[in-house]
């Protein structure tokens, strides 16, 4: 007999960090009450801590999974829905049937419209966590139960440059060129005295074979990205990234259209509805999965639409503790369109020992885990972070 969940836990853990995502505070970057602050470059919100959502999911026999969402904004708001309405919607289901029990929560508030936000990132937990149950009972890595593993290793590229200063910013790079890494992106927001300006010094820096991107984070009009895109081009830009509103599907399309490097778009997906939107009109090149918010299920939808339109994947990876972009680096190994994968080494690189497992990024490729499921779990000193949430389920 199928060995069925029993209880559906959630915690979340929080870290400090010496310096906020994305590098020290600019002027006018001031923390409130609750340790948030605004970028000025992107009116985005940020956390002065990394802070995640964590799901365990136990069967009846004693088998546990583990998946894992965004925290960084309100995580109470993750952790209510999975603990109050869709954890205990899991219990008595078999996690073999994760794809099922995913359409099944989806269609629970479909009639809400909650198809996207804090809705379908608590579903992305539970899906990775029924996925790595479901490979740990299976004796078998979750890329096998995925089609297969195409990928040994995976190109990784760095991603953000967080030093106060454009000729710091460059050290940076330089340090992890002679590592061995190769291909490097650098964030709009933060880039003080331009785009054109980052991007030049970084290719003088880092010398005419280098791989250089710009995440321009959603934060300009269609032709206030089109005229920042076309003066980083004379120096070699890989590609854009979010260079309009993510409701500006139409300013996206005249972007892709009219630009004369890759469009990347896709971090804040959710499902595969929201990729037919932009592919369907040839608004990217690129499609950047982000497992956190969509979990392996739409992960591996998105990424089938997306090869079945001959677009490129790279995935996105804002890491937390680790677990989702595990779960990542395993379905990217088994997706036929990806080429490369985000390195967030300023969360990964202090975050990596409170995973156990064999994951690894080093001289340029990331090694997906060998293990069962997503191949880690969290270490005892995880464990001991962990703040546990009353789960009904």
């Amino acid at each position: 007999m199928t060995d069925r969940v029993a209880r559906v836990e959630v915690f979340s853990l929080t870290l400090p960090r010496d310096t906020p995502y994305l590098g020290a505070l600019r002027p006018g970057e001031e923390p409130n009450a609750n340790g948030y602050f605004v970028r000025k470059g992107n009116r985005t919100v940020y956390a002065t801590v990394d802070r995640t959502v964590i799901v365990r999911v136990e069967t009846q026999g004693g088998a546990v999974g583990w998946g894992e969402t965004y925290g960084l904004a309100a995580p109470g708001a993750t952790i209510a829905i999975i603990d109050d309405l869709l954890g205990p919607f899991v219990v008595g289901r078999d996690p073999f049937d994760a794809a099922v029990i995913h359409d099944d929560l989806y269609d629970l508030m479909r009639v809400r419209g909650y198809t996207g936000g804090f809705y379908l990132d608590a579903l992305a937990a539970i899906d990775i966590a029924l996925w790595d149950l479901a490979g740990r009972l299976a004796g078998l890595p979750l890329a096998k139960l995925l089609g297969g593993r195409r990928h040994e290793r995976i190109p990784a590229y760095v991603s953000g440059l967080p030093e106060r200063t454009r000729p710091q910013r460059a050290d940076l790079a330089a340090a992890w060129q002679a590592r061995g890494f190769d291909s490097f992106k650098f964030a709009s927001p933060v880039a003080d005295d331009g785009v054109a300006r980052e991007i030049e010094t970084l290719r003088e820096r880092l010398g005419p074979n280098a791989r250089i991107a710009c995440d321009m984070h959603w934060a300009q009009t269609a032709a206030d990205a089109l005229a920042l895109i076309r003066a980083m081009e004379p120096h070699g830009l890989w590609f854009a990234e979010a260079p309009v509103h993510t409701e500006d599907l139409d300013g996206l399309v005249h972007v892709a259209h009219s630009a004369a490097v890759p469009i990347a778009v896709g971090e804040e997906w959710r499902t595969v509805h929201d990729a037919v939107l932009r592919i369907d009109r040839r608004g990217c090149a690129i499609v950047q999965p982000e497992m956190g918010h969509t979990g392996v299920t739409e992960f591996m939808r998105i990424a089938q639409y997306a090869a079945a339109h001959h677009l490129a994947v790279i995935p996105h990876a804002t890491i937390g503790i680790g677990l989702f972009l595990a779960a990542s680096l395993q379905a990217s190994a088994a997706a036929l369109a990806v080429v490369a994968h985000e390195f967030q080494h300023s969360i990964f690189e202090p975050n990596r020992r409170l995973l156990l497992g064999d994951m690894e990024c080093k001289a340029g490729f990331y090694t997906p885990p060998s293990g069962h499921g997503l191949g880690v779990e969290p270490s005892e000193e995880a464990l001991a972070l962990l703040e546990r949430h009353s789960a009904k389920a």
